[in-house]
C-alpha cells in the first residue's frame, strides 16, 4: 500500500522548502514517518564516478544502495515511474506520509505556495489536482482552503484529514 502524497508546488523562491521543512518537523513530532521527494530541474550528481555504487550502476544494477551505520542512499533508474505517487509506491512504503516538492505538472494532490512578492499568478489550476493554497493573497481560488504561510498546525490538520 502506498502512503498518501502531497505535492507542494509554487514559483521559485515562494517558500516551498521552508514550508516542507516545518511540516516535516511538525508531522515527525506527531510520531509520523514522513518521506520527502524533491524534484530538481537541473542536473545533480547522485553518485560519484569510480565509487562502488556508481560502478554497480554502470555494470547494470537497476538499484544501488549504500548503507552506513546511520544512513542509506539509494540510486535507482528513473526512466519511467517518475511521478510522486509512483515513486512513493516503489520506494517509500514505510512512510506514513510523503511530501513532494515541485512536480507541478505531475498528476496528484497539490498544495500551492503562493507569495505576493514572488508572483500573484498560481502555477497550478484546480483541475491539476490543487486542493489548497498557502498564501498571503486572498483573491486567488477563493473556493479552496487558504492557509497563512506560518499556519503549520492548520496545514498539518488539513493534510491529515485529506490523506
Amino acid at each position: 500500500m502506498s502512503p498518501p502524497v502531497f505535492s507542494f508546488v509554487g514559483h521559485s523562491g515562494s517558500g516551498k522548502t521552508t514550508l516542507i521543512e516545518k511540516l516535516v518537523r511538525e508531522l515527525s513530532g506527531r510520531a509520523l514517518r514522513v518521506a520527502v521527494i524533491k524534484h530538481a530541474h537541473h542536473k545533480v550528481r547522485l553518485d560519484t564516478p569510480g565509487k562502488d555504487s556508481w560502478r554497480y550502476k554502470q555494470a547494470g544494477a537497476a538499484i544501488s544502495m549504500l548503507v552506513t551505520s546511520s544512513e542509506l542512499q539509494l540510486v535507482a533508474d528513473a526512466v519511467d515511474r517518475r511521478e510522486p505517487a509512483q515513486l512513493a509506491q516503489r520506494f517509500l512504503g514505510e512512510a506514513d506520509l510523503v511530501l513532494a516538492e515541485g512536480f507541478s505538472h505531475a498528476a496528484g494532490t497539490k498544495i500551492e505556495v503562493l507569495r505576493r512578492e514572488c508572483s500573484t499568478v498560481p502555477r497550478c489550476a484546480i483541475e491539476d489536482g490543487l486542493i489548497a493554497i498557502v498564501t498571503d493573497i486572498n483573491e486567488v481560488y477563493p473556493q479552496l482552503p487558504h492557509f497563512a504561510l506560518d499556519d503549520i498546525g492548520g496545514i498539518v490538520q488539513f493534510m491529515l484529514k485529506n490523506k
